[in-house]
């Protein structure tokens, strides 16, 4: 039975993390309010870190609601997942909207991020 836990080694913890999935992200998906960068991992799963500014989202409880239901999605999907390094890059316009428009978002995000690497996984 698959274990659907949301340990440390499923985040994103350093600088260098996040560096290494902007300076070489391979897979982008992008819906409106949102993108995801990804780029392959040698690790057996993947991994998710947050960039989501004050800027963007201004009030904190938006930011944190934002990524709690983000994560817990990931949580959820991380066994369908490909073995990738995951940023979340908020942009405006992304507080505005309801949960269930949020979390129908954020499936077709991974089912996208998942064809693709599987397009690139087939080409390889």
């Amino acid at each position: 039975m698959a274990e659907f836990e949301y340990p440390r080694q499923l985040r994103l913890l350093t600088g260098g993390d996040f560096k290494r999935v902007f300076d070489k992200a391979v897979f982008k998906v992008s819906e409106q309010p949102l993108l995801i960068l990804s780029s392959p991992n040698n690790l057996e799963h993947p991994r998710i870190g947050f960039v989501i500014s004050k800027k963007n989202i201004r009030r904190a409880v938006k930011r944190n609601r934002v990524r709690r239901i983000i994560r817990e999605s990931f949580r959820l999907h991380q066994h369908q997942l490909p073995n990738v390094d995951i940023v979340i890059l908020a942009r405006r316009g992304l507080d505005q909207l309801e949960n269930p428009e949020l979390h129908k978002m954020i499936e077709r995000c991974w089912s996208r991020l998942i064809k693709k690497a599987q397009k690139a996984h087939r080409n390889s």
